[in-house]
């Protein structure tokens, strides 16, 4: 009877991560990769696991939950995890790639924007340029902080800055936690970019390296994978979404590519 070859689970990892869900549309958030994440460290008695990544970020909360998940799974089940970037594993997708072991990239992949962004817009002239009158009751005056139907107010940009600094401090004790070879560059916890080499120098990747022959390099010619695919819903199956889906999917579209624009993609 022939041996088999060792086998390494692998873990797909790819768009905008975010609590909510589209039909149709690549989200991530730790309900929706809980199965299969589980189900890669289990299956089959697998010799490690390879997180293929790709994603420009997005909640730091869900990035924290999946990484934690990963993290506590490897412990649990003594597995060494891989991380290989694609395009993009920057601001929650580098999260993401701290969950590994060892980080490898593209001589093109684009990683870091260790940093926290907030955006949105102010409407409060264009209602009042036609004649629409905002009305909010609240119980608490700080209930409406950042309402971008009226005027901004300093103490609510100020309260804003002061939520982000908690979570990029977060977000940088996270890295320095999971990568102990990090430069004294001044622009890595910036929100900076670097690509390729730029971080392998800076210490936020390993080397360059692709997935296939990282692990055969690893783990020898005969070495197997097992996708961990997420199992699709009856509703995907043999249904269609409605109109009000539709249309859900279609802003989330929106959003998904302003935040792949952010690193010229």
């Amino acid at each position: 009877m022939l041996k088999r070859g060792p086998t390494v689970a692998v873990i797909r990892l790819e768009g905008v991560i975010g609590s909510g869900s589209r039909i149709g549309g690549q989200s991530l958030s730790d309900r929706e990769t809980a199965e299969r994440v589980e189900r890669a460290f289990s299956k089959g008695n697998p010799v490690a696991v390879a997180l293929s990544i790709n994603s420009p970020g997005g909640s730091p909360t869900q990035s924290a939950l999946i990484a934690a998940r990963i993290r506590r799974l490897a412990a649990e089940k003594g597995l060494r995890v891989y991380a290989f970037c694609e395009d993009v594993a920057a601001s929650g997708g580098y999260w993401l790639a701290t969950a590994a072991d060892e980080i490898y990239v593209d001589a093109n992949s684009i990683l870091g924007s260790i940093g926290v962004i907030s955006a949105g817009f102010g409407l409060n002239e264009f209602i009042a340029r036609y004649g629409i009158e905002r009305r909010i009751y609240t119980a608490g005056e700080d209930k409406s902080m950042l309402d971008p139907f009226r005027p901004e107010r300093e103490r609510d940009i100020e309260r804003l800055k002061d939520l982000q600094k908690v979570i990029h401090t977060n977000f940088i004790e996270q890295v320095k936690a999971r990568r102990t070879k990090l430069s004294d560059d001044k622009d890595l916890f910036t929100g900076e970019i670097f690509v390729g080499q730029q971080a392998v120098d800076a210490g936020l990747a390993d080397g360059l390296g692709h997935l296939v022959p990282m692990m055969q390099h690893k783990y020898g010619e005969d070495v197997r994978f097992s996708q961990a695919r997420q199992r699709r819903s009856l509703l995907a199956r043999f249904g269609g979404p409605g109109a009000g889906a539709m249309i859900n999917d279609a802003i989330g579209t929106i959003e998904d590519r302003a935040a792949w624009s952010r690193y010229g993609l």
